[in-house]
């Protein structure tokens, strides 16, 4: 059985209705990674977790994106390597991360795995060792 919790208080950078953009490097950083590539990562991270990995996004259209929402400041820390790419705020560029609501209608985004209190962001430490191991 999932002893997952869900949220006392829902983060700040969450909207309460649809989905909002969220400046990456602000709230949290990002690593995007697509396709399949991204899915796999996903999978493995959340079943390492017992799914609880923390947020990530996936994107419904395009080329179907998943964000991995880690904590601020922490996506420089690892070498990410192509096609996996770091969103923070570096000073040369702004990255912008679609974020959608915990309830309702968000199409074209949705959760993979949600924040929770114990899991607010996901480890950058373990996302590297997972995107490695899929990339093997």
């Amino acid at each position: 059985m999932n002893s997952r919790k869900s949220l006392d208080r829902v983060p700040s950078w969450v909207p309460a209705t649809g989905h909002a953009l969220r400046h990456a490097g602000v709230h949290f950083d990002a690593v995007r990674i697509g396709g399949f590539l991204g899915e796999d990562v996903a999978y493995r991270l959340m079943e390492f977790t017992d799914f609880q990995a923390g947020p990530i996004v996936r994107e419904a259209t395009g080329e179907r994106n998943l964000y991995f929402l880690l904590p601020p400041q922490t996506a420089a820390t690892h070498a990410w390597p192509a096609p996996v790419r770091a969103l923070s705020r570096n000073g040369r560029s702004e990255a912008f991360v679609g974020i959608p609501a915990l309830d309702g209608l968000t199409w074209p985004l949705d959760w993979r795995s949600r924040p929770t209190d114990e899991e607010p962001f996901v480890e950058p430490g373990l996302l590297h060792l997972m995107v490695t191991r899929a990339m093997e």
